[in-house]
């Protein structure tokens, strides 16, 4: 059923992953200009990697346990997009004249899907536990 409280969380993390990165940048360079995901390609696989997972994961409603899988799965890709993020903020020093160490809001996407992502999986597993008892009464 589409109508389930983890189809919000999924759907809600699908909009942080899929429409949020096009509207807030990465960080912004020496000239002050906007940074996306679309300017390094690694990233803009990720993204649309963990967009495409989740996706799966919503239309997924019929069978919980691939959803609970394509969660995790997502929720690794985030952090490893994560650790890019960080890997790249802490390797480049902030006179660089490619980027700065100023950060935008896009750099925290990341987190808040996997917040999103872990609510949806609670929801998910909370699902499975109420069918199994069900199913023990028969």
């Amino acid at each position: 059923m589409l109508q389930r409280i983890q189809t919000v969380y999924m759907t809600l993390a699908l909009i942080v992953l899929g429409v949020l990165p096009f509207v807030f940048p990465l960080w912004y360079n020496v000239q002050q200009e906007e940074i996306y995901f679309m300017f390094v390609p690694s990233y803009t696989i990720l993204f649309g990697v963990c967009t495409a997972l989740t996706l799966v994961s919503i239309l997924n409603y019929k069978n919980r346990q691939r959803q609970f899988v394509c969660n995790r799965l997502t929720m690794i890709l985030n952090v490893i997009l994560l650790g890019l993020f960080v890997y790249r903020t802490l390797t480049v020093s902030g006179e660089a004249t490619e980027i700065v160490s100023e950060k935008g809001i896009g750099m925290f996407l990341p987190i808040v899907s996997i917040v999103l992502l872990v609510l949806a999986n609670k929801a998910i597993k909370k699902d499975e536990d109420l069918v199994k008892s069900v199913d023990r009464l028969r």
